[in-house]
């Protein structure tokens, strides 16, 4: 008798716990499946309610990293992710998107010729200087397997030779966001006096935008000057460069909030007015809910919100900001780049079906 193919999914990060909310669920009755948690998101906001909020079984292993450099993070992850592929011998090693977890858990398992599996494979920003960029070509051209989510993708890896090795499946993002829609319906907004559609949610996070004192100062004097309140869901990180910097947050507009979890973030952006980001995944989020957004950022992975129309790219000229965000509502589409909502089960049968030995 065939035994069930065991995949180990690694993760350590926010946007990595929505990916696998759904993967999880898909994987239950068909794979035996483990999670390896990395800890590079370590507080309880950012790592232990996600999972509890999103559903997910608690994790088989934490390995607690934490913060660090990019190099000594990696290096952590990757001598602790290298003992627990050697416990648990999986038949795949299945990675999310474009941290450092993910490029740890494709070296440690490469290294032991497990195979290796990359949900999210082919988004490219093709800028070098980002981290995730980084991280998501070295992953694709390690990996065995790669699930990617949009045509999009498809073809970046087809032009990088990767062809053979890409199975389109969607995008698991889209399954998540489309449950969880349908669970906050109805829910109270999460901060207290805002109305619905009188407010923007903002984030920024990226270096780019954070480590040089002169733009992380514009962005947020933009940020003030847009009309109604912006909720900025503001990192521990962000809070800590800002005060180094001796910039305030707390300014005009802005009304500095806690990171939310993510069903409260998909209904904050759901009755927003807009979203004003430099995140990769709430620009989608963001497009899957008919939300007009603010990307800045010179470039974005997910071209197709900005050919339909729902996506502005802003890197320069952030005093302009209040009136780019102001701009007539985009065109109403029906278009579904990221899929239905069937990626996790499309990724369940690509494990079973191109499992090796």
């Amino acid at each position: 008798m065939l035994r069930r193919v065991r995949v180990l999914s690694v993760v350590g990060a926010r946007p990595q716990f929505v990916k696998l909310a759904p993967v999880a669920a898909a994987a239950a009755g068909r794979v035996e499946h483990l999670i390896a948690h990395t800890g590079q998101h370590y507080d309880a906001n950012m790592s232990d309610a996600f999972f509890a909020d999103l559903g997910i079984p608690a994790p088989d292993v934490n390995l607690g990293v934490g913060s660090g450099s990019h190099g000594a993070q990696t290096a952590a992850m990757l001598e602790g992710l290298e003992k627990v592929v050697l416990e648990t011998r999986p038949d795949w090693v299945l990675v999310y998107g474009d941290t450092n977890s993910t490029l740890a858990g494709t070296l440690a398992a490469v290294k032991l010729h497990v195979p290796v599996a990359h949900l999210e494979a082919g988004l490219r920003s093709f800028n070098r200087r980002m981290p995730e960029e980084q991280n998501r070509v070295l992953t694709d051209h390690a990996a065995d397997l790669l699930l990617a989510p949009t045509e999009t993708a498809v073809g970046h890896l087809g032009r990088e030779g990767l062809a053979e090795r890409t199975v389109l499946v969607g995008d698991v993002m889209t399954d998540v966001l489309l449950r969880v829609r349908e669970s906050v319906a109805g829910a109270p907004l999460p901060v207290p006096g805002i109305e619905p559609g009188g407010y923007h949610v903002a984030t920024v996070h990226r270096p780019d935008n954070t480590d040089e004192p002169g733009r992380l100062r514009a962005i947020v004097a933009g940020l003030a000057a847009v009309d109604g309140p912006v909720l900025l869901l503001a990192h521990p990180r962000l809070r800590s460069l800002a005060e180094r910097h001796g910039i305030a947050l707390d300014t005009g507009s802005i009304r500095v909030c806690d990171p939310l979890g993510y069903p409260e973030l998909v209904n904050a952006v759901a009755h927003s007015r807009g979203v004003i980001t430099d995140s990769g995944g709430l620009q989608k989020e963001a497009f899957l809910l008919r939300v007009p957004c603010t990307t800045l950022r010179p470039e974005t992975e997910w071209v197709e919100t900005v050919d339909l129309g729902w996506n502005v790219l802003v890197d320069e000229g952030f005093d302009r900001l209040a009136a780019i965000v102001a701009r007539p509502a985009p065109q109403a589409t029906e278009a579904t780049p990221y899929g239905t909502g069937a990626a996790a089960a499309a990724v369940i049968d690509a494990l079973e079906s191109a499992r090796v030995g």
